[in-house]
């Protein structure tokens, strides 16, 4: 066993079974991609610590135990559909990729948005990336079964609701200054939401940016 797969197992014991993250294909996932792979060369040596990390463009990738646990709130089955807002690096999408039948990932930087798509695709993943503002999601591909957004906004995108599949499941940071991670379903009633644990993401850019503050939905 490699030291970065001896890493990557301890990252998962340690910061995500730990912390009471239990869902086996999410650990399996966790373990699986190699996080290293994913971030900048300065920072490789950090690669599978408890903490996020700078991936350029002033974003991040995020804590392994938050990309962990909003794939288990999440609920992702085989055979299902998911939209990625904010690729990053590409790491969350990896991990998405081998829980879900399709991914489908976007990010506002072009750079980060190309860099992504090409190191999925050497490393294996099939996901599909484009560079696009993910307030308005990818309505062409619609609807999604899941979406998980790896940026905050103070509100949550209209367009995104819509673009969810009956008993599809939302998950993103809500919020402005105070954030909290927030779980939004869709049931026959209409869109029932609750909030998880604080959290602190770099915000969404783009269209969100414009709409009136309120608390969501």
């Amino acid at each position: 066993m490699t030291q970065a797969r001896r890493e990557g197992d301890r990252m998962v014991q340690e910061q995500l079974v730990a912390r009471g993250i239990r869902d086996k294909r999410v650990l399996a996932a966790m373990r699986q991609v190699p996080r290293d792979a994913f971030v900048p060369e300065e920072v490789k040596p950090f690669a599978f610590a408890d903490r996020p990390l700078p991936i350029g463009h002033n974003q991040t990738i995020s804590q392994p135990y938050i990309v962990g646990f909003m794939a288990e709130c999440a609920a992702i089955r085989p055979g299902d559909r998911v939209l990625e807002i904010g690729t990053g690096c590409g790491y969350e999408a990896a991990v998405l990729s081998l829980l879900a039948e399709e991914v489908f990932s976007m990010d506002i930087v072009e750079p980060l948005a190309s860099g992504a798509a090409e190191r999925l695709k050497q490393l294996g993943y099939s996901v599909r990336v484009r560079a696009g503002d993910g307030y308005a999601g990818w309505p062409e591909e619609a609807p999604f079964n899941a979406i998980v957004l790896a940026a905050a906004a103070p509100v949550v995108p209209e367009p995104l609701l819509e673009q969810l599949a009956a008993g599809g499941r939302l998950v993103m940071p809500l919020g402005a200054d105070n954030q909290e991670l927030t779980l939004i379903l869709k049931t026959p009633e209409g869109f029932g939401q609750k909030s998880l644990i604080p959290v602190a993401f770099v915000r969404m850019t783009g269209r969100v940016t414009q709409e009136p503050g309120r608390d969501g939905r």
